[in-house]
C-alpha cells in the first residue's frame, strides 16, 4: 500500500482487518460534515461549557453529577442548567441522566459500568460509552 499512514482506514470484518479505500471513506466524511454542522447549530457557548464539564468531571467525580453541582461549579444559574441539560438530551447529544436528573453519562464516558473500562493519564478509571 502507498500513501501516508494518516491516509488509511481499516474496519474488522469478522477477524480481520480490511482497508477502506480513501475515496470512500473521505466522500462520507465530507457528506456528513455539514448533517453534524445543522445538527449542533443549537448549541450556545453555554451548552459547549457543560457537556466539557460533564466529560472532565465524571472521570474525576466517578458519580453521576447533579444539576446543582454543575450550577455551582460553572457559576450559572440553576434553571439555565436544567434547560441546557434538557436541551443536550433532547438534541441525543452527548449526555444522558438518571432518573434523578443528575448527568450519568457524557460521551464518551459513564459511571455506568461497560465493557470498555479506560485509565485516564492522570490515574482516574472510569467507563467508556
Amino acid at each position: 500500500m502507498s500513501g501516508n499512514l494518516g491516509d488509511r482506514l481499516w474496519t474488522g470484518l469478522g477477524r480481520y482487518m480490511v482497508p477502506v479505500p480513501g475515496l470512500l471513506w473521505k466522500r462520507q466524511i465530507r457528506g456528513r460534515t455539514e448533517h453534524i454542522r445543522t445538527s449542533l447549530a443549537f448549541m450556545t457557548d453555554e451548552h459547549h461549557r457543560v457537556r466539557e464539564y460533564a466529560v472532565r468531571e465524571l472521570p474525576r467525580q466517578g458519580t453521576a453529577l447533579s444539576p446543582d453541582l454543575i450550577a455551582g461549579d460553572l457559576d450559572l444559574p440553576a434553571e439555565r442548567i436544567e434547560a441546557i441539560l434538557a436541551d443536550l438530551e433532547e438534541h441525543l447529544t452527548f449526555i444522558h441522566r438518571d432518573a434523578a436528573g443528575s448527568v450519568e453519562w457524557a460521551y464518551p464516558v459513564t459511571v455506568h459500568p461497560t465493557p470498555h473500562e479506560v485509565t485516564f493519564s492522570t490515574g482516574e478509571r472510569l467507563y467508556s460509552a
